[in-house]
């Protein structure tokens, strides 16, 4: 039973991660340009894990008590997004971008670590899924089983934005040609614009 929820945990914890985000999107254009790899899948992967392990422990009790916590970071992260979204719109717009994937670079590492943190906590969804829904989803599983669920949730995050970031590197030949960064971010601005428009549009339930 305890080993059986760890690839249920996995499964949940990957279907969860891997659909398409503002978070996934950032990671993989860092991965393209190889910058700061190791420092984006730290935060990214870490800032999952804490929100698992705290949503098994039980504490996504707290998120659904306080749905005010969760409206202050809707606006927050849609004008994040917005902001986010229309400096890619611009870099599209003006054709700047003609670093190569291996070149480094692109963004201190202070501005990586503080934007790769804005798109792991200042989206709401993030804690309704790791916190909330695995929370709620660990309890199927009694006694040990239930930390073994969330260990299974954890490894898929790391697995995850592993291979997102360090895989990227293998799409570096298309992205020698600098209107394939152009596209890049056309799609990037209309994706995070989207998002921070869907975000203000639809209140956190």
């Amino acid at each position: 039973m305890y080993l059986s929820a760890i690839p249920a945990g996995f499964a949940t914890g990957a279907g969860l991660i891997m659909a398409i985000g503002a978070q996934n999107a950032f990671a993989l254009r860092q991965g393209l340009q190889r910058n700061f790899v190791w420092l984006v899948v730290a935060i990214c992967s870490l800032g999952d894990i804490v929100l698992i392990l705290s949503g098994v422990a039980g504490i996504g009790r707290l998120v659904q008590a306080w749905p005010g916590l969760l409206q202050v970071l809707r606006f927050a992260g849609a004008a994040f997004l917005a902001v986010y979204g229309l400096m890619a719109a611009w870099r599209a717009i003006k054709g700047a971008e003609a670093l190569k994937p291996a070149d480094k670079g692109a963004g201190s590492r202070k501005k990586v670590l503080l934007t790769c943190m804005a798109f792991t906590f200042l989206n709401p969804h993030v804690y309704l899924d790791t916190m909330v829904l695995v929370g709620s989803l660990s309890t199927r599983y009694p006694g040990a089983g239930k930390s073994m669920f969330g260990f299974g949730a954890c490894i898929a995050s790391v697995v995850w934005f592993t291979t997102l970031t360090f895989g990227a590197r293998f799409l570096q030949p298309v992205f020698h040609r600098p209107v394939a960064w152009r596209v890049l971010d056309a799609a990037i601005a209309l994706f995070m614009l989207s998002l921070s428009a869907m975000l203000v549009a639809n209140p956190i339930q």
